[in-house]
């Protein structure tokens, strides 16, 4: 089944098994998507674990025992460390590509050669094993094929019917129709929408959206037994809204064992976005603040910004003469540019960046810039595709004007417009702006009105999500980005 596609199931006579079993049954077998990204984190650690484990005892006739791995238990802890941050850097975890043999085999092999391949250049903290050309083919070859047939195994089997999430929308209006794009675009495979239940729709449609509509809110606690439900996610009305007879179904339902959700919640969990739209006056879950607000992340990421500064500075000084050169001799006009960008708390600052474009690039006011845009010059086009362009920036850094992982700071100008007509887009001034941020690693470059909604929507999700682990997470990314030249 594509990805695009979502599991349906029509509302055709189910099988004579009684609904308590059968619900207990989807709940004992149904993966959410963090039950699954587990099972697979777990899989690659038991495969780059036995892969060394195997080298070691052909190399060094160490038993094929748990003893092996906690007597050396720093090599294999340095191994699983190697995995996580070249996994995390080449995205390998995305369950959509996870769930396809091809791309899921093919990228996590990729993740196995340059684990592999940073392990054996690693001196001194790891085994001899580059001493010996065959026993450095024998580790990357068993690492290699231990992953894929890991990642195959996945693609193969937890795919299955047996194990989706089925999935019952309270609510056939925008809200349950955006969820059911958001499940189709991000776990067509992993989760199955068996349908809505909605009092307008359920009688007089038996489809909205593609999905059935299986009755009406009164029916809630037989539709989800009928059909084997695992989680009702509500995409129906604003919380002073419900009825209590809504209520009391949703009740019996957590008792029968089934999860009951709000929709943004799935979304989010789904997209990695808020949805604003559909948040309605729910501000709280809006504004909510993540590890932001606790004072040792805060601390441990100041320094890490002045770390980050000091190397980016030094950077600076290594490229400035070349690069100062080089845009001299393609454009003329300053080596530096200087644009004034709103911070935390919307307070402005100077942004500083290397010119990537012609100095008469704003002559008719500010713009949006775009993707392959024709104001930047042949030098400013390879900067950007290398970051180059960003070092400047060290400076706001050091000056704690920006931080290394944030909302991308905005122009005043373009900030105004889109206060107007974007809900709650003045929350993204609650943290320092980033070099680079959530937005940046999962959407490509945007330049309308729509784009900022998204990017706001991605903005929102890391304000609220922040957190050391979200941040390298971010940072490795970005540095994915970066080696493969997609900077814009």
């Amino acid at each position: 089944m594509s990805e695009s596609a979502s599991p349906l199931v029509t509302p055709t006579e189910t099988p004579a098994v009684g609904p308590r079993t059968r619900v207990a049954r989807a709940g004992a077998l149904a993966l959410r998507l963090a039950e699954r990204k587990v099972i697979l984190f777990l899989a690659d650690m038991a495969a780059v674990a036995a892969a060394l484990l195997l080298v070691l005892h052909v190399r060094f006739q160490a038993p094929l025992s748990w003893t092996t791995v906690m007597r050396e238990r720093g090599w294999f802890l340095l191994l699983g460390g190697l995995w996580v941050a070249v996994a995390s850097l080449l995205d390998t975890y995305d369950l959509r590509r996870a769930s396809r043999i091809t791309s899921g085999v093919s990228t996590a092999m990729a993740a196995a050669v340059g684990t592999a391949a940073a392990y054996l250049l690693i001196p001194y903290i790891t085994p001899p094993l580059h001493q010996s050309r065959l026993t450095a083919v024998l580790f990357v070859g068993a690492m290699l094929g231990l992953v894929a047939v890991g990642r195959a195994a996945y693609a193969a089997l937890l795919v299955q019917p047996t194990f989706r999430h089925r999935v019952l929308i309270v609510g056939a209006g925008q809200a349950g129709q955006a969820l059911v794009d958001a499940i189709r675009a991000h776990a067509g495979v992993e989760y199955e929408v068996v349908g809505f239940v909605d009092d307008a729709a359920g009688h007089g449609q038996s489809a909205v959206h593609g999905v059935p509509v299986l009755g009406t809110t009164h029916d809630l606690v037989q539709v989800a037994e009928r059909y084997g439900v695992a989680e009702v996610v509500l995409a129906a009305t604003h919380p002073d809204g419900r009825s209590p007879s809504l209520v009391h179904a949703l009740i019996d339902c957590r008792e029968r064992g089934i999860h009951v959700s709000e929709m943004p919640a799935i979304y989010e969990r789904l997209t990695g976005r808020v949805p604003i739209a559909h948040v309605g006056s729910n501000v709280p879950m809006v504004l909510a603040a993540g590890h932001d607000s606790h004072r040792l992340y805060a601390v441990v990421k100041r320094i890490t910004d002045l770390v980050m500064g000091l190397a980016g500075l030094a950077a600076l000084v290594l490229v400035l003469p070349v690069v100062a050169v080089l845009i001299r001799l393609d454009s003329p006009g300053p080596v530096f540019y200087r644009q004034v960008r709103l911070g935390r708390g919307g307070r402005p600052f100077v942004l500083r960046k290397f010119r990537t474009m012609r100095v008469d690039a704003e002559d008719d006011g500010p713009q949006w810039a775009a993707l392959d845009d024709p104001r930047v010059t042949r030098i400013g086009r390879w900067l950007r595709r290398l970051h180059l362009d960003e070092l400047p920036q060290a400076l706001n850094l050091l000056r704690g004007e920006m931080s290394c992982v944030g909302p991308r700071p905005e122009r005043p100008e373009f900030v105004a417009a889109l206060a107007r007509q974007v809900p709650f887009y003045r929350a993204r001034h609650a943290v320092r702006p980033g070099v680079t941020g959530w937005a940046q690693v999962n959407y490509p470059y945007g330049s309308s009105l729509e784009d900022a909604l998204v990017k706001l929507e991605y903005d929102l999700y890391y304000i609220r999500h922040c957190s050391a682990a979200l941040d390298a997470t971010i940072l490795l990314r970005t540095i994915g980005v970066v080696v493969s030249l997609r900077g814009r």
